[in-house]
């Protein structure tokens, strides 16, 4: 069974500005997904939030040609008007966390959700993983 691990977007971001010491575990989860050896999934608005980061490192035409290379490892959940309300009604302290949560949680076999921020993921039903957690179950 492949595993499907729904990353936040810290984690794309990580390896997109080569952020040390985060870099080098992050990477590897796409290595992976390369070699189909696990999906890798995130919200649509994961795309917005990485052009807003990137864009101010990054001209628009680089920018754009990162998130092309993107889609070429990750699988985009679409955020619905359920999603929002579901967000907007929880009990989580960030909104964007939120939507991040009920983003995966449409996808129904998500393995974990991957992030360096555990603790904003409090109200999770879904694992909830770092990228070395994650790995480990790789491996």
């Amino acid at each position: 069974m492949t595993n499907n691990f729904f990353l936040d977007t810290n984690i794309v971001i990580d390896i997109l500005l080569s952020r040390k010491p985060f870099f080098e575990t992050s990477v590897q989860l796409f290595h992976y997904a390369e070699k189909n050896k696990v999906k890798l999934c995130i919200s649509a608005l994961s795309y917005w939030n990485i052009y807003y980061v990137i864009k101010k490192v990054n001209s628009r035409q680089e920018t754009i040609s990162i998130i092309k290379n993107l889609n070429n490892y990750l699988t985009a959940v679409d955020v619905t008007q359920k999603i929002i309300t579901q967000s907007i009604n929880s009990l989580f302290s960030d909104f964007e966390d939120a939507i991040q949560y009920y983003s995966a949680l449409t996808l129904g076999n998500v393995t974990a959700i991957v992030t360096r921020n555990g603790k904003d993921f409090k109200q999770s039903d879904i694992a909830v993983m770092t990228p070395e957690q994650a790995l480990a179950l790789i491996i």
